[in-house]
């Protein structure tokens, strides 16, 4: 099969979007499918050779962040020959209501179109608003797929219809594989063989500080990174020589900045991480946290956690218990709540039973996640709209023929 997807967002700043979209397609070319994706990207970024570069986005606030995105008459030319040249039996676009190559995508295609949406937002006056411009692209839309209940919701209040949930993918056993770096790990990690083994160890036990993990844009307030450096002095007091290990762009210094000085040396920032540094961040921590404040979809990073085996401690947004089983595979605090967050830490860190037992059920939670569902899931939306497609081609080639007096007996 012949498949063209496109991201809306600059694949030259990484993000769940992008992340999903390349490990879709790297999945669908292991398969022997022939895919190619269209992205914003700048001129000097190192591209995958499925990835086709749209031209260079600009900043945009969307949804609580700020999404690089890419529109214009240029943008519009470039898609339209990505079409004519690709040839695709199906295009799968993400996120087409974004104003960027969804929307231009979805108004130039012709055939099978599949689109997926990602976003988690039921206060959107401006989709609202928007919605008379996005009626003629969105009914050419022949399947409907979201990442999460919540975004079906959005999906549904804001634009009608329905849609399938698929959720996110991750290739589970990367993560669960990676070895941990002893730079990084806390009580005992680093002997454990798998995430599905035992703790392995305890502060008291072992004599090495705790460590905590934390990924994400560090000058994303969403993130909620503010409400866990508000929650460390009393994880400090309580848990003297914990770690805070913290991945991501952003001002290192603004980030510490409200910090008592004494607990400002407990943070270590890793910066931007590889793929492969990040799998084995996870893998190395005592406990993942996830502080976002909102506007999440689905949780990507608390699938990458439990794949890695890692303990997940998390704010109680309707997504993130979802993704966590309604607090099964992992535990869930007040959302923006700082001395609960601290409390759950202290709690986990000082108990390494419930650390493995939270490790053991997100590793069993997180199987559903995998690509090997998730991909046949998607590859059955394909399926059904292709069929359909030739279907609907050969019943007007029989209705012309009919008219034409050329039937067949």
């Amino acid at each position: 099969m012949r498949i063209g997807i496109v991201c809306p967002y600059s694949w030259d700043v990484p993000g769940g979007v992008q992340f999903h979209i390349r490990d879709l397609a790297e999945h669908l070319i292991r398969l022997g499918h022939e895919v190619s994706v269209l992205a914003p990207a700048d001129d000097e970024t190192p591209l995958p050779p499925f990835v086709v570069s749209a031209g260079r986005a600009v900043p945009v606030p969307y949804n609580g962040s700020v999404a690089r995105l890419n529109f214009g008459f240029l943008s519009a030319a470039r898609v339209r020959r990505w079409l004519h040249e690709g040839d695709f039996d199906v295009i799968h676009i993400h996120e087409p209501t974004s104003p960027s190559l969804g929307l231009l995508a979805c108004w130039a295609a012709q055939g099978p179109i599949v689109a997926t949406f990602h976003t988690s937002n039921p206060r959107s006056r401006a989709m609202i608003a928007a919605y008379p411009i996005l009626q003629p692209a969105l009914e050419k839309i022949s399947a409907r797929i979201a990442v999460s209940e919540y975004a079906r919701r959005t999906l549904v209040e804001h634009l009608g219809g329905d849609a399938v949930v698929i959720p996110n993918g991750v290739d589970v056993d990367f993560f669960a594989r990676a070895e941990p770096r002893t730079e990084w790990t806390g009580t005992g990690r680093a002997d454990r063989p798998g995430p599905d083994a035992g703790d392995g160890g305890s502060p008291e036990g072992t004599g090495r500080p705790a460590t905590i993990g934390f990924i994400g844009r560090i000058d994303e307030p969403r993130k909620g990174l503010p409400v866990l450096m508000r929650a460390l002095p009393k994880i400090l007091a309580e848990r003297p020589g914990t770690r805070l290990l913290v991945a991501g762009r952003g001002d290192e210094q603004e980030a510490v900045a409200a910090l008592p000085p004494e607990a400002r040396g407990a943070v270590e920032f890793l910066g931007m991480v590889s793929d492969e540094d990040k799998a084995r961040l996870l893998r190395s921590v005592d406990l993942y946290v996830a502080p976002n404040t909102g506007g999440e979809s689905f949780g990507i990073i608390l699938v990458e956690a439990m794949s890695a085996g890692a303990p997940v401690l998390a704010s109680d947004l309707d997504a993130f218990a979802q993704v966590l089983d309604k607090g099964t595979a992992g535990e869930l605090f007040a959302n923006e709540d700082a001395d609960a967050l601290a409390a759950a830490a202290v709690r986990l860190l000082a108990d390494p039973a419930r650390r493995a037992e939270l490790s053991e059920r997100g590793s069993r939670h997180v199987r559903r996640f995998d690509w090997s569902t998730v991909g046949a899931d998607i590859l059955a939306v394909y399926e059904t709209v292709t069929a359909g497609a030739a279907s609907v081609a050969t019943d007007e080639r029989t209705g012309l023929r009919a008219r034409l007096g050329l039937a067949r007996d």
